[in-house]
């Protein structure tokens, strides 16, 4: 099996034409407000990435780049074979482009990526297909429990959650994104997922965490550091409580 190819790519301001031969994950290191883009035919969009936003490609992709500022930015391509052993159709059709937020643990392990080579080919192996599993995930439908909200302002605050695992998570700020008062944003939230927000947002939390602790090398303060949280031990007290074993013991462990 072809492995991935990992990069990181300086540009200075400018741009120019793309040509994606295989599908293509990238990850802006700085934030391009100006950034523009075309994707096939389409016209010129003023599309404004973030740091740590970026982009799923589909294979066969091509279009015109363009930003007004030097663009540092991390790439991953994956070869046909892994994405069908992850369960994604090769036909680039299949795939739906997406530009914009990405799962912040896929974020991560783009931005790993080119470390992977290091711990030998079995571990290169085995983080690629890792990635390509976790973002063929990424692309799927919401999960039922969250797809099955009526409520679309509630939907909205969810995948504002995911999405921003290391924000401030307050009842106030969750309310603000659901244009709700935070006493009806509780009461309907549990109502509509059965956890309350503060329960909701420590599950997500705690799960983005395993998957970190198995999928990368970060160290456990980092971790919960990229997951929300600022006190350690607390994390620590969080994650046995849910897992039943220590963050450290969870990484060595594929149970």
């Amino acid at each position: 099996m072809s492995g991935l190819v990992a990069q990181r790519i300086n540009l200075p301001a400018g741009g120019g034409p793309y040509a994606l031969p295989r599908l293509t994950i990238g990850v802006f290191l700085t934030d391009q407000p100006s950034h523009r883009l075309t994707l096939g035919s389409d016209r010129r969009r003023h599309l404004p990435l973030k740091r740590q936003e970026g982009w799923i490609l589909p294979a066969g992709a091509e279009g015109l780049c363009e930003f007004d500022a030097a663009l540092d930015f991390a790439t991953v391509s994956l070869p046909p074979e892994m994405l069908a052993a992850a369960g994604l159709d090769a036909d680039p059709a299949s795939v739906a482009p997406v530009i914009g937020a990405l799962d912040p643990l896929l974020v991560e392990m783009v931005l790993q990526a080119e470390q992977f080579a290091a711990g030998g080919a079995l571990y290169a192996q085995t983080m690629g297909q890792a990635l390509a599993l976790h973002m063929t995930r990424s692309l799927l439908p919401a999960e039922p429990s969250v797809a099955a909200i009526d409520d679309a302002r509630l939907r909205r605050a969810v995948e504002h959650i995911r999405a921003h695992l290391a924000d401030d998570l307050s009842l106030d700020t969750m309310a603000g994104i659901a244009a709700m008062s935070p006493s009806h944003f509780a009461r309907a939230f549990k109502q509509a997922t059965g956890a309350s927000p503060l329960q909701f947002v420590i599950a997500e939390r705690l799960e983005a965490a395993l998957a970190l602790l198995r999928t990368t090398r970060l160290s456990v303060a980092e971790v919960a550091f990229r997951v929300g949280y600022n006190d350690v031990p607390r994390f620590g007290q969080h994650f046995k409580r849910r897992f039943g074993r220590t963050p450290a013991a969870a990484r060595g462990s594929a149970g």
